[in-house]
């Protein structure tokens, strides 16, 4: 870990990465533990619980996973009847991934659980500041769009 006077240290870029993998490593620990899922398996079923069947594509656009990464985490999920592929009929080639009555049931079990963890962690942070926390992170994002839109470094 890079000592509190260095250049790292006050690097946004890095501090948001850390703090993101420590907020999610820490949840994922229950989920984990309690209902066997990784963190790739809970986020797929996280977007699949909030949306309608999605394909692949949709997902990695969603969740910003690697393609690899969501296709190994759809099939474990698929394995475990926690999500069901159907044909897509816009697109021959792809198809649509939805949540079984099964991983809804476990959806519904692990939100709660996860909130709750949510909560902890959040304790000292006002709504307020959790408001203005998640409006500066949606400007970081589109800070980044805008740089994918001109072609990146």
């Amino acid at each position: 870990m890079p000592t509190k006077n260095s250049r790292l240290a006050d690097f946004l870029p890095y501090v948001l990465a850390i703090t993101s993998n420590a907020l999610s490593g820490r949840i994922a620990d229950e989920y984990r533990l309690r209902f066997g899922l990784r963190i790739p398996e809970w986020r797929i079923m996280a977007v699949l619980g909030d949306a309608r069947a999605l394909t692949q594509r949709d997902l990695v656009s969603a969740t910003l996973m690697d393609k690899v990464a969501v296709n190994r985490a759809c099939k474990v999920l698929e394995k475990r009847g926690l999500v069901a592929r159907s044909p897509n009929d816009r697109d021959g080639r792809s198809h649509h991934l939805e949540l079984t009555t099964a991983g809804r049931t476990l959806h519904e079990e692990v939100m709660p659980m996860t909130e709750e963890m949510y909560e902890r962690i959040f304790v000292d942070i006002t709504a307020q500041e959790r408001t203005q926390l998640m409006a500066l992170l949606a400007r970081i994002r589109k800070g980044v769009a805008k740089v994918d839109e001109v072609g990146g470094a």
